[in-house]
């Protein structure tokens, strides 16, 4: 039998949470051809909501185009614009040969060479000669608009790791370009996300940077509990398991309402399940999660300076003024003017996040294994 609870992965139809509020908000985006910037820690289900937001629009309308577009192993601006002009093409022509036309159509001062993978469909690879393309490049950039204006349709351009485009070695200009074009747009709109949510942060929300006020900011929420517990039991219940509202509660607990975790937990705690979920069996499962991960998290741990592995610890403790002149002399931690920048090297790291002026530990599983493990 295929357990019932997905991590790791894009989760749709019955595995996908909740979210309802979130999905009708970039859905009404999609069709109403609004920019949509998605911010939240990573493995908080971006992927997933944006892959069900794609999904329900197309249920609703076929004359929307989803463009697909993911930067993970994006690292140059020529990367990006093979991989943008690349998805963009995939998505307009189903036919092998409509892509070699249109790719010469709209592309030919690039010299655009493709290569299709073997086996069916047509997935394919896209190269051109980069000294072209570095001298006009608006060609790449409005290819969608273009597509869609001659087509007559519109085009949602979806791209995921939005971030990395902070690592090219302009990034910049290359943003002021992609802004100054994209902002013209009438036939595309855009939905940007990544798994960085202090680098998200510093393109859109900054008032100095060239994407302020692109879109409509969506900040992702955890989950609640009184959510994720009638999911919980319901998956349990759909393979002949069950689960009581308090132990699916403690699922959430132990996690902190993590997407990832609380899924990863109760696909643990569901394997150790014969018929009747208890609060034991889910202890374990989380106790053996940990220790799964002590190595890594040590690894982590020994990464960091003392006076970090210090302010994680007064983290821990409950101190609320970590500036104060007690505080700096019990954890350790330098001096008050080092406060700022050990807390901004935990932001980067993305092992704290700052939540209305306050720390928080973004990985729940790390957090209890420095209090089980390592400060105890």
């Amino acid at each position: 039998m295929e357990a019932p609870f997905v991590f790791g992965r894009i989760a749709s139809a019955e595995n996908f949470t909740d979210r309802d509020e979130e999905s009708a908000r970039l859905v009404r985006n999609f069709s109403s051809s609004v920019n949509t910037i998605l911010i939240s820690p990573r493995r908080w289900g971006k992927s997933s909501l944006v892959e069900h937001a794609v999904r329900s629009t197309r249920r609703m309308s076929k004359e929307i185009r989803f463009s697909q577009i993911d930067l993970n192993n994006v690292r140059t601006e020529e990367q990006f614009y093979e991989y943008y002009a690349a998805a963009i093409l995939r998505s307009s022509f189903s036919k092998a040969r409509e892509l070699i036309d249109s790719a010469g159509r709209f592309l030919g001062r690039f010299v655009p060479n493709i290569s299709f993978s073997p086996g069916p469909g047509t997935d394919f690879r896209l190269s051109m000669d980069w000294k072209e393309v570095a001298k006009y490049p608006d060609d790449i950039i409005n290819l969608p608009e273009k597509i869609g204006t001659e087509r007559g349709r519109k085009f949602v351009v979806c791209i995921d790791e939005f971030q990395n485009i902070s690592g090219f070695e302009k990034p910049l200009d290359f943003q002021k370009k992609l802004r100054a074009h994209w902002q013209r747009h009438t036939m595309v709109s855009y939905c940007l996300y990544g798994s960085k949510r202090h680098m998200m942060m510093e393109v859109f929300a900054s008032p100095s940077m060239p994407f302020y006020k692109f879109g409509d900011i969506v900040f992702l929420e955890k989950i609640r509990a009184e959510d994720w517990i009638p999911f919980l039991r319901k998956r349990f219940s759909a393979t002949g398991k069950k689960i009581g509202a308090e132990e699916a509660r403690l699922i959430t607990e132990l996690t902190d309402c993590h997407p990832y975790y609380v899924q990863q937990l109760a696909r643990q705690s569901w394997f150790r399940t014969e018929s009747i979920c208890t609060g034991e069996i889910i202890q374990m499962a989380f106790d053996d999660l940990v220790m799964q991960m002590s190595m890594l998290f040590q690894n982590l741990t020994d990464s960091l300076s003392n006076t970090q592995v210090n302010y994680l610890n007064a983290m821990l403790s409950g101190v609320q003024q970590f500036s104060s002149q007690d505080t700096v002399i019990q954890y350790g931690l330098g001096t008050p003017g080092n406060i700022i920048r050990i807390r901004s090297a935990l932001v980067s790291r993305e092992i704290i996040d700052m939540v209305e002026g306050k720390p928080q530990f973004l990985d729940p599983l790390f957090k209890a294994w420095l209090s089980r493990n390592y400060f105890n």
